[in-house]
């Protein structure tokens, strides 16, 4: 593992020569997920970037918890489209906050039934919790990082980085895939970028989901859109390859609104393994046929179930 310093002088590196050393460990199948916002907003937290807080007056569409039908219908659209994952995303600092946390164990079990890897995404969790998502079938659980320990209470005073790390920590525990990941371009230093890397090869996810900040009117960071540039998200999302080679690294929110047709193809080529595609929780994506072609240009194979 190389050091914070040897990694600021790669990040530093000619452009090219660093996504050629990232490629190095790039794998040749290539996943897609996709996802279902089942519950959107009237969140708690004070995430300064997130449309989804009760703090901010972002004017999105808030809703509760959507029906199992629902969710089985958008999982079988997925699938027709390419994907092999597919999660169940909630508002809420825990599933406890809306007491609908046995209907999202029943949602588990119907995405399973349909030949998709059930994931989710629903908060801060109890060890008990995780155990439960484990005896319901849950194949993998997502749960971010979002920056690194040194710039969390920049982003955020409602929870703790701990928090965080302790949900990792039970899902790991209960034999759940970890998909862990970050967003960039919040206002973190380059360094701390690093650290983010070095501090998710700690914990060393199954997925890490790399986000690119898409301001939101309303909150907070709705000015933060030049607080990073193209060749920074490349630079970064390379470093995150060469640092966690063995995690698969996914480009997720953000890549549509903050990166242009050749520089995610570049990402495709040379940084990722997998991606989300179709539409985030309160942003718009590719359209799945978009993601193939770029799959294929990238001269690899789409995974299938």
């Amino acid at each position: 593992m190389k050091s914070k310093d040897e990694l600021l002088k790669l990040y530093s590196e000619d452009l090219d020569l660093l996504l050629k050393e990232a490629k190095k460990y790039t794998f040749k199948e290539f996943e897609f997920c996709s996802l279902i916002s089942a519950r959107t907003g009237k969140c708690s937290q004070d995430c300064k970037y997130c449309a989804q807080s009760t703090r901010y007056n972002t004017n999105i569409k808030t809703h509760p918890l959507v029906s199992i039908e629902e969710v089985k219908k958008a999982a079988l659209e997925s699938k027709k489209n390419g994907a092999i994952n597919f999660a169940i995303v909630t508002s809420g600092k825990t599933p406890d906050e809306a007491k609908d946390f046995d209907k999202l164990l029943e949602m588990i079990k119907e995405i399973n039934k349909l030949g998709l890897k059930s994931c989710a995404s629903i908060g801060i969790l109890t060890k008990q919790q995780a155990q439960k998502l484990k005896e319901a079938g849950l194949v993998r659980f997502h749960h971010n990082i979002n920056t690194s320990k040194s710039y969390h209470n920049s982003i955020c005073s409602t929870h703790s980085w701990q928090d965080r790390i302790n949900t990792c920590k039970y899902v790991k525990e209960a034999g759940i895939e970890l998909c862990c990941g970050v967003i960039i371009g919040m206002g973190e230093t380059i360094e701390q970028r690093i650290e983010m890397a070095l501090e998710l090869a700690q914990i060393k996810p199954d997925s890490i989901p790399i986000n690119i900040l898409t301001p939101i009117k309303g909150t907070p960071f709705e000015n933060y859109g030049d607080k990073i540039d193209e060749e920074n998200i490349l630079r970064t999302i390379a470093i995150f390859k060469i640092v966690n080679p063995n995690s698969s690294i996914r480009l997720a929110g953000g890549k549509k609104a903050r990166l242009s047709e050749e520089n995610i193809q570049k990402l495709m080529t040379c940084c990722i393994d997998s991606t989300i595609t179709g539409n985030y929780l309160t942003t718009t994506g590719f359209e799945p046929s978009d993601d193939i072609k770029k799959v294929k240009i990238a001269n690899k194979t789409l995974k299938t179930i």
